[in-house]
């Protein structure tokens, strides 16, 4: 790759690593992804992985290079998406169009789950469940409280046994409209969804990955029906239904504590996600979410 003549800083998102779009000595636009303690060795399974992803026509940004830099860490140079963050993209759509675009993230995702597991990947039902306990134990210990936590409490009791047998399968890691992008067609319309930020891949039960839709409601619950419809080709069974609702309750308690070292700003947020979570889940007693039955009512 030839000499970059230009970088400037992207800022946006929560991940550590430093985003720059770069120009090359020939006019050519990448993204440089910074990685700051990541050795290169280490990182080399998750390029390959990524790079399988793009070969398999994942639209995504695709990764071209990496390798170590002189201070430290790693870096990635990885193809330049020409477009648009997908939640202001999605506020201009119509319901219709919404919906369309939630089939696509389901479909996609369907398919970044068919990388299997590592070898050696352990069970599922210990590990979530410890991950539970530990959410469990922050929340306890931070000074901040969901009002209706206990209903919280209670779904988690009653619905941990839902866990066993559940696969292992690669995930993106934190799946959901702020890691999506529209490219723009040739006349500037947001026309081909993309997927961002694979930073935090790691594996588990699909249906985990599915534990970040909240933030998809939020913006559009048609999307969000749209891309639990693609990702089943159809409605999905219902045992689906118990472990979105566990996985959405644990990491709602986590959210909270997480939110405290970033200020008021961030915590309003949660604490408002909390509130919408408690709303749509009938205060956890049904875990087919309202912006979902919705759809029964004709309502995209």
């Amino acid at each position: 790759m030839k000499p970059f003549v230009s970088k400037t800083l992207i800022e946006k998102g929560w991940s550590p690593d430093k985003k720059y779009r770069v120009v090359t000595s020939d006019g050519e636009v990448f993204l440089l992804r910074v990685m700051p303690g990541t050795d290169p060795k280490a990182f080399r399974p998750a390029f390959e992985r990524q790079r399988h992803l793009a070969e398999m026509g994942i639209p995504m940004c695709d990764p071209l290079e990496f390798g170590p830099m002189p201070e430290g860490g790693s870096y990635v140079v990885q193809r330049w998406i020409d477009g648009e963050d997908a939640e202001p993209a999605l506020a201009r759509m119509d319901p219709e169009a919404q919906y369309r675009f939630g089939l696509e993230a389901g479909r996609i995702l369907r398919r970044i789950h068919s990388l299997p597991p590592p070898i050696d990947a352990p069970e599922w039902e210990p590990r979530f469940n410890a991950k539970i306990d530990r959410k469990i134990r922050g929340y306890l210990d931070c000074p901040l409280r969901i009002d209706g936590d206990e209903a919280i409490f209670r779904y988690l009791k009653e619905n941990r046994k839902y866990l066993r047998e559940r696969p292992n399968v690669w995930q993106h890691g934190d799946y959901h409209v702020g890691n999506m992008m529209f490219e723009r067609d040739e006349s500037g319309v947001p026309a081909k969804l993309t997927i961002i930020d694979f930073n935090r891949e790691d594996y588990g039960d699909p249906w985990e990955e599915f534990n970040r839709i909240v933030w998809c409601a939020q913006t559009s619950p048609a999307f969000a029906r749209g891309r639990i419809d693609g990702y089943f080709d159809g409605e999905p069974p219902a045992l689906f239904w118990r472990l979105l609702c566990l996985y959405i309750a644990s990491n709602t308690l986590s959210s909270i504590y997480w939110a405290v070292p970033f200020g008021e700003q961030e915590i309003d947020t949660m604490t408002k996600q909390a509130a919408d979570v408690l709303r749509w889940f009938d205060h956890m007693k049904n875990p087919v979410p309202l912006w979902y039955r919705e759809k029964e009512k004709g309502t995209l």
